[in-house]
């Protein structure tokens, strides 16, 4: 299981799309520049000093002119890196670059990141209307890039879609020898798969190389410090730059934090009881609504629930498609809404379909988790998010001790412990070593960072956020009382304008503000 879904704009889109409540796509349909578009785009002069290189070596990394062409009404390049920063003589790789210009008085760039690990950056900034508030698009060229390993920028690649269709709808809890046995094989059949098919690019695809990658994209923007936006993976991101490049640290802000210092059991043990407190808040939620299919109490809806994922595991259900839906579809499908509270009713719906034998909404839900459309992938993010994760922390345990794991998470989460203590056999046999380890995060001498955390996010848990801004010399914690991943435009003005206002005019909040 991931640290990270999807960027929270993305799911409440395509969610909306499914049920054809709204005519947003998963990544909107860009303005074309005959519609008033600019026509051209250029970046003012370096400031200075802003291209000095960490270096000598890297010096015609950071000392690149991004070379802007037309994408529709937003501008796109590509930033050229070294596939190892221990061999910058060597090979290359491209990163892609998507830039939506200020719309009013520039003051600068905001690079921005989705998280995942693996969801494309470029889609997250060509989405900039809906994902930012109006103040932060008049204020700074919102840029996104796709990772190192992720989108456009040489991706890595694992399996067949046909492959990964099997390997998403697999038995996520398996319960029998077979099964286990056969999650096993499903297992190396992906991260062997990894190995043939992306070679040495599993070597380097890690959050530090990712994290340099993002230095020189600040060199090549010209800016001599970085403004910067970064949602779940992305505040991993966001925190590592703190502590690599703390004299490079503009206005950081990291929303929906995930606290590095755990290990990768804490961390799934402690998501589990996330998304069991995000599933209780829907199921008290759908209870009081006229057209909840669930009945009785709190505890008696988790139970239908937990029921109705059995009777799925044991037997699929038929969908509209010619796909159907089974155990790994059905667990991505019920997660996938927790992401945002205004993507409940779409569970509503999906759960009262299931109930009466039709998984359709179900699987369409799946299908916006793992970036699949009608006729295949869209992007590499399923298989982006294993091996990142895998290689900034290969731990793994194999099948056979994963049952005397399962106590412990079954009482952290009954609904999904299970699932997520299988998810601990992930990185078994995962042939990637990161060519750099990932530095114990501080950000010593890094101005004020503001870390974000929401009270019942599922995917990052309250706690982290409390942790990372601990962690972090320099962290202001933020919190937003509510429910859903992440903080910002969610709903809450007093977080929006916090934040606007940090990264605008650099206003530092009392730490520990309460929204």
């Amino acid at each position: 299981m991931s640290t990270a879904l999807r960027w929270t704009v993305a799911v409440v889109a395509a969610i909306a799309l499914v049920l054809g409540i709204a005519g947003a796509a998963i990544v909107p349909l860009l303005r074309s520049l005959q519609d008033g578009g600019s026509a051209s785009y250029s970046l003012p002069a370096p400031q200075e000093g802003s291209q000095e290189p960490p270096a000598p070596e890297l010096a015609r990394f950071y000392q690149q002119e991004l070379d802007w062409s037309a994408c529709e009404d937003a501008w796109c390049a590509t930033l050229t890196v070294p596939l190892d920063y221990a061999d910058p003589a060597g090979e290359t790789i491209e990163l892609a670059l998507l830039s939506e210009p200020a719309t009013g008085d520039r003051q600068g760039a905001l690079v921005v990141n989705p998280g995942g690990p693996g969801a494309p950056g470029t889609d997250y900034a060509a989405s900039a209307d809906q994902a930012f508030g109006e103040p932060l698009r008049e204020s700074f060229d919102v840029v996104g890039f796709d990772p190192r390993g992720t989108g456009e920028s040489a991706p890595v690649d694992c399996l067949s879609d046909a492959d990964l269709d099997a390997y998403i709808a697999g038995d996520p809890n398996p319960d029998t020898p077979a099964e286990a046995a056969e999650a096993a094989v499903a297992g190396e059949r992906f991260v062997h798969g990894c190995a043939r098919h992306s070679g040495a690019l599993v070597d380097h695809v890690s959050t530090v190389e990712t994290v340099r990658d993002l230095d020189v994209l600040r060199a090549a923007l010209g800016e001599d410090a970085l403004d910067y936006y970064g949602a779940s993976y992305g505040t991993k991101i966001g925190a590592t730059y703190a502590d690599l490049f703390p004299e490079r640290a503009g206005q950081l802000v990291l929303d929906g934090a995930l606290d590095p210092s755990l290990s990768s059991r804490e961390t799934s043990l402690e998501q589990a009881a996330g998304f069991e407190t995000a599933l209780r808040s829907y199921v008290e939620w759908c209870l009081a609504e006229d057209d909840c299919p669930l009945e009785g109490s709190v505890d008696e809806g988790l139970q239908q629930i937990r029921d109705l994922m059995d009777s799925v595991d044991a037997e699929p259900l038929p969908t509209s498609g010619s796909r159907e839906l089974e155990g790994g579809n059905a667990f991505y499908g019920l997660v996938t809404p927790l992401y945002a509270q205004q993507s409940w009713p779409a569970l509503t719906i999906a759960l009262e379909e299931a109930f009466d034998g039709d998984g359709t909404t179900l699987l369409a839900l799946s299908d916006i988790y793992s970036s699949r459309g009608a006729t295949g992938y869209k992007d590499n993010s399923s298989e982006a998010i294993r091996v990142i994760s895998c290689l900034d922390d290969p731990w793994a345990i194999p099948p056979r001790q994963v049952p005397a794991q399962v106590p412990d998470f079954e009482r952290a989460s009954p609904t999904f412990g299970d699932v997520f203590a299988w998810s601990l056999t992930a990185c078994r046999g995962f042939p990637g070593k990161a060519a750099e380890p990932p530095p114990e995060v501080t950000g010593a001498g890094a101005p004020p960072v503001l870390v974000v955390g929401t009270t019942r996010d599922p995917a990052t848990p309250y706690q982290w956020a409390e942790a990372l801004a601990d962690q972090l010399e320099s962290g202001v914690l933020l919190t937003r009382d509510g429910d859903g991943h992440t903080g910002y435009g969610m709903g809450n003005a007093c977080v929006d304008v916090t934040i606007e206002d940090f990264l605008i005019d650099g206003v530092v909040p009392d730490d520990g503000l309460r929204c």
